[in-house]
């Protein structure tokens, strides 16, 4: 998957507050708690309305994220539907001046009103945004 094409929307700096009980790996919860705001980043970058998170699914922990760690969430849009859109959002650490990719997923978010009910994708212009399909794993 071609990292540059993605938008980056989180950054952040991993700290022992963040690890598991064992105090070694960052805590996987922390990991999509981030994975969540970033594809919410994206996602509103296509939809004036409020959005909520539906699903996260497909969801790969590649390589564990330590302390010190610095944690950068890409996402883009990959899909948008009548009242949905779909997220692909990928991890990369910044470790030693590496670059390893960690994790990566999807996660739906849909278009909803003040009350909650779903409402049509309109996008920032007042217009529906163009319907995107999913782009075929691994590309």
């Amino acid at each position: 998957m071609n990292i540059k094409r993605h938008l980056p929307a989180v950054r952040v700096s991993m700290f022992p507050k963040d690890t598991n009980a064992t105090g070694k790996n960052i805590f996987g919860g922390v990991i999509l708690s981030h994975m969540d705001t970033a594809g919410g980043i994206a996602a509103r970058r296509v939809c004036s309305s409020n959005i909520v998170t539906i699903a996260f699914d497909q969801v790969l922990f590649k390589e564990p994220v330590h302390i010190g760690d610095i944690l950068t969430c890409w996402a883009e849009v990959i899909e948008i539907g009548t009242t949905s859109m779909r997220v692909r959002i990928l991890i990369e650490v910044e470790r030693c001046n590496k670059f390893i990719h960690v994790t990566e997923g999807n996660a739906v978010y849909v278009a909803v009103d003040a009350n909650g009910t779903k409402i049509p994708v309109v996008g920032w212009n007042g217009k529906r945004p163009r319907k995107r399909k999913a782009k075929p794993a691994g590309v």
